[in-house]
């Protein structure tokens, strides 16, 4: 019985971003969970070589754009009939992405958080929708701690790293639109959670990954895979209950 409770099977599921550093796990632990899995990217190669591990299919979704989004969401539908997991970890950003805070152009700023806080909103709208006609659902979307706290600067002192103002604004953004879309859709059975990670491990200066690693109370930064448990929980009927949540994965970065 408790074992079903995991299980996704006859659930289909859309994964934005699904091509990258975190999204390829998100797929291959909800193909392993017996979910029908889309991938849904701008880099069809990407795709391509990870549908070679997995049986997933591939449809394209530029997340900045308005009808790309649309086109997806149709696609993924006319074949399967259903979205019954949306999972948002598409990560837009401009060519000035990194400046410090001083030299942000106000049109970067505003650019940022359209295409990627305001991506996240038309995926989140049309397919809840659908979930709502459908009687259900699960959508998950992927904050950061910094959508939480604020950064520590002291961590990217000596590289080139930065984290951005915009990120800050729109991971924490991410996490309200979260809540707000739990609690409008909740009578409908459409589940809406955030997962928050902490640093994720991609080959940064070795001076940074030091700091980092000193200040989290497990001494390493994450890996793609210790996120994916909480994926499972979360568009599983493991977690028919769990709805407006944000759930912090981060080694215990954020306890201190």
């Amino acid at each position: 019985m408790y074992k079903e409770l995991f299980s996704c099977n006859g659930k289909t599921a859309m994964v934005t971003g699904g091509a990258g550093l975190i999204g390829r796990g998100i797929v291959k632990a909800l193909h392993e969970f017996g979910a029908e899995v889309y991938i849904a990217d701008i880099d069809k190669n990407k795709a391509d070589e990870l549908i070679k591990d997995v049986a997933a299919k591939f449809v394209y979704l530029d997340i900045t754009s308005d009808d790309s989004i649309q086109k997806a969401l149709a696609e993924v539908i006319k074949k399967s009939g259903k979205i019954d997991i949306l999972v948002n970890c598409a990560y837009p950003r401009t060519r000035d992405w990194g400046m410090k805070f001083e030299n942000i152009p106000f049109s970067s700023w505003k650019t940022n958080l359209d295409n990627h806080l305001g991506g996240y909103f038309l995926c989140c709208q049309k397919a809840a929708e659908q979930m709502k006609a459908k009687g259900g659902g699960a959508i998950i979307n992927l904050s950061s701690i910094y959508g939480v706290v604020a950064p520590d600067f002291s961590i990217y002192e000596g590289t080139e790293m930065t984290m951005p103002a915009a990120y800050s604004a729109i991971k924490g953004g991410i996490i309200s639109l979260t809540k707000y879309i739990a609690t409008y859709y909740g009578a409908y059975n459409v589940r809406a959670n955030t997962i928050s990670p902490g640093g994720i491990f991609d080959n940064q200066p070795k001076s940074f990954v030091e700091r980092y690693t000193k200040k989290t109370p497990l001494k390493r930064m994450g890996a793609p895979d210790d996120i994916i448990g909480v994926v499972i929980l979360l568009a599983s009927d493991a977690s028919s209950y769990i709805t407006g949540q944000n759930i912090l994965i981060d080694g215990g970065w954020t306890a201190w």
